[in-house]
């Protein structure tokens, strides 16, 4: 079973269940004791005007997109602080809302797709990342360079990114999956190395040794990092993503107010 949080989703499901029993109550009940002239009463008003503008809302955010503000850097320079995206729900199956159970299995993700998932830690809070290894993957983190299934990941320096937070330039470099490309930066003064930061589960599928991160990945799970790599908490530091963790694909910005112009500019 996928972690239960209550939450926003949560919420949502309990103001539709009050207003559809007002609802329901009133046109098989309530109607036919008043008064033919009488008015409703003001609960009953509400819950009958706010019904159906809920159920539209919960099933949009439940099933098809649902709306995320990022509120860290460790997904730049793909995600910036203050971000507003969009999330498809159903790319990677239909699941129940709240329970996060799969019904229907529509797909699975790929190498390089921005995930949103439940912090495999704490269920109740929602992180970003990007994929980097699917189930069975042997994935190599070392000198700050990916290595995977013993092949090093395709990566081209392009040139420095400025950092408009810390008045700083960082090196850039354009990396690819499977023909997909992204870019992500690094800092010359963090070190290479690598230690988990907590036990994880399958954390015996990990070897931290000389400076080095090697991985294989369990079946059901996935390897994320963030584009942002010597600033970001991911599953170098906490493990992998049980896929029933998974809340969807980002795809969209929709909105950052101190930049206008990136509307639309993440695919």
């Amino acid at each position: 079973m996928g972690a239960a949080t209550f939450g926003f989703a949560g919420f949502l499901l309990l103001l539709l269940s009050v207003t559809g029993v007002v609802w329901l109550l009133d046109k098989h009940y309530l109607r036919s004791r008043r008064a033919q002239e009488a008015k409703q009463p003001w609960w009953v008003e509400y819950s009958i005007s706010f019904f159906p503008v809920i159920l539209i809302v919960f099933l949009l955010r439940s099933f098809l997109v649902e709306p995320f503000k990022i509120p860290s850097g460790s997904m730049i320079p793909t995600l910036l602080i203050g971000d507003f995206i969009l999330v498809n729900k159903y790319a990677y199956g239909v699941r129940l809302p709240v329970v996060n159970v799969k019904v229907f299995d529509l797909g699975s993700p790929k190498r390089g797709d921005v995930m949103v998932f439940r912090f495999p830690a704490d269920p109740s809070l929602d992180y970003i990342k990007r994929v980097v290894a699917l189930p069975g993957d042997r994935i190599e983190y070392r000198d700050k360079a990916l290595r995977l299934n013993g092949k090093p990941v395709a990566r081209k320096q392009l040139a420095d990114y400025e950092s408009r937070e810390r008045l700083q330039y960082f090196p850039r470099y354009a990396e690819s999956f499977d023909g997909a490309g992204h870019e992500i930066i690094l800092e010359k003064e963090s070190p290479g190395f690598v230690s988990p930061g907590m036990d994880f589960r399958h954390s015996q599928k990990c070897d931290y040794n000389s400076g080095a991160l090697v991985c294989t990945v369990p079946a059901g799970h996935y390897f994320v990092m963030g584009d942002n790599r010597d600033n970001s908490s991911d599953s170098r530091v906490w493990g992998f993503v049980p896929d029933e963790n998974i809340v969807g694909r980002a795809f969209f910005i929709w909105l950052n107010l101190n930049e206008l112009g990136r509307f639309g500019t993440f695919r």
